[in-house]
C-alpha cells in the first residue's frame, strides 16, 4: 500500500502540508493534527524513552482516511511535526511549568485535565513511561516550536476556513483524529467506533452533530457525542458559529482501520475513509449559503 498522500501539497512547511485550490471548492476544511511522523535526530536524541512509545501519542495513520478527500479537490491540512514535539491540539500556553527552565515571571500558563495527565502542549509522560524526556526544555526552545509549528498550523486553518466562509457562506472544520477501542457502554450493547465532539454545543450545533452520528449509523458505525471526547483547543478555537465558523472532532477508533497491533492501516482502511467522505459530503451538503443562520440554534 501506497501511504504518500496523492498529490503534492500546494503548501508544505516544518508544520503542515496543505492540499487542496486556494479558495475552497466547498465549505468543509479538514485538519489532521495529530498525524505527524516527521521525528527529527535531536527530538529522538532527548527523549527517555525508544521511538516506539512517542508513536503512542500519535492518531496512528490517521491521514490516510482524508487522502481520498484529496483526491476530490477538498482542502486537507495535514500536520508533519509529530505530538511527541508540540500538540496542536492544546492553547500554546497549557504548558507543564515543570517541563521548563528560564519560564518567565509574568508568563501566563493555562491548567487542564489534560495538562495535569501529562498531555499538555509538550507531552510528559503516558502510561508506561512517567517521563518522556532526558531534562527540561529551555523557554527558548519551547518558543521556537510555537513560533515553527503551532502559530503556522493554526494560521494557515484560520485562513483556509476564512476562505471557505467566504465563498459559500460558512465554513466548517472536520477536526480528524483516532482514539483505542473503547469498552461497551452497557452489557450487550456496541462500543462507539467514533466520537464526535462539538465541545458540548460550543463550535457547532445540534443540527450537525446529528447529521454526522446519521450517517456514520448509516455505514455501520456507532457515534457517541462529546463523550469521553468532546473536542480540544483546536474546534474550540476555530469554531465560531457566530462568525459563520462550525467545528467538529471526529475520533475513529483505530480497530476500525488498522491491523491488530494497531500499528500499521489493515483491512478496514477503505471502509472508514467511505465513512469520513460520507460525513464530509453530508455537512457540505446541508447547509447552503445560510448567512450564519446556524448560530441561532
Amino acid at each position: 500500500m501506497n501511504f504518500s498522500a496523492p498529490s503534492i501539497p500546494v503548501e508544505s512547511c516544518a508544520a503542515y502540508d496543505l492540499f487542496g485550490p486556494e479558495t475552497p471548492t466547498g465549505p468543509v476544511v479538514i485538519s489532521v493534527p495529530h498525524a505527524g511522523r516527521d521525528y527529527d535526530e535531536s527530538l529522538l536524541a532527548e527523549a527517555r524513552v525508544r521511538p516506539e512509545m512517542l508513536w503512542r501519542l500519535e492518531d496512528r495513520w490517521a491521514d490516510l482516511l482524508a487522502h481520498p478527500l484529496i483526491e476530490r479537490g477538498h482542502s486537507v491540512l495535514i500536520a508533519r511535526a509529530p505530538r511527541a514535539m508540540i500538540d496542536l491540539n492544546r492553547h500554546e500556553r497549557e504548558l507543564d511549568p515543570g517541563m521548563v527552565t528560564g519560564l518567565p515571571r509574568d508568563a501566563a500558563l493555562h491548567s487542564s485535565a489534560k495538562l495535569r495527565g501529562g498531555l499538555g502542549l509538550i507531552p510528559r509522560r503516558l502510561p508506561g513511561a512517567h517521563e518522556l524526556w532526558l531534562r527540561p526544555l529551555g523557554w527558548g526552545e519551547v518558543q521556537r516550536r510555537i513560533e515553527r509549528v503551532h502559530r503556522p498550523y493554526h494560521a494557515v486553518l484560520a485562513r483556509t476556513m476564512r476562505a471557505a466562509r467566504d465563498m459559500h457562506g460558512h465554513a466548517i472544520l472536520i477536526d480528524l483524529h483516532s482514539m483505542p477501542p473503547l469498552p461497551p457502554p452497557a452489557a450487550g450493547q456496541a462500543p462507539p467506533g467514533l466520537v464526535l465532539g462539538d465541545r458540548f454545543g460550543r463550535s457547532a450545533s445540534a443540527r450537525l452533530m446529528t447529521l454526522a452520528a446519521d450517517v456514520a449509523a448509516s455505514h455501520g458505525v456507532v457515534a457517541a457525542q462529546n463523550h469521553p471526547y468532546a473536542g480540544g483547543h483546536m474546534i474550540e478555537r476555530h469554531g465560531r458559529p457566530d462568525h459563520g465558523l462550525y467545528a467538529l472532532q471526529l475520533e475513529f477508533d483505530r480497530s476500525l482501520y488498522l491491523d491488530a497491533a494497531l500499528e500499521h492501516p489493515g483491512e478496514g482502511l477503505d471502509r472508514m475513509r467511505r465513512v469520513v467522505a460520507a460525513v464530509v459530503d453530508a455537512l457540505a451538503q446541508e447547509l447552503p449559503r445560510s448567512g450564519y443562520a446556524l448560530a441561532a440554534e
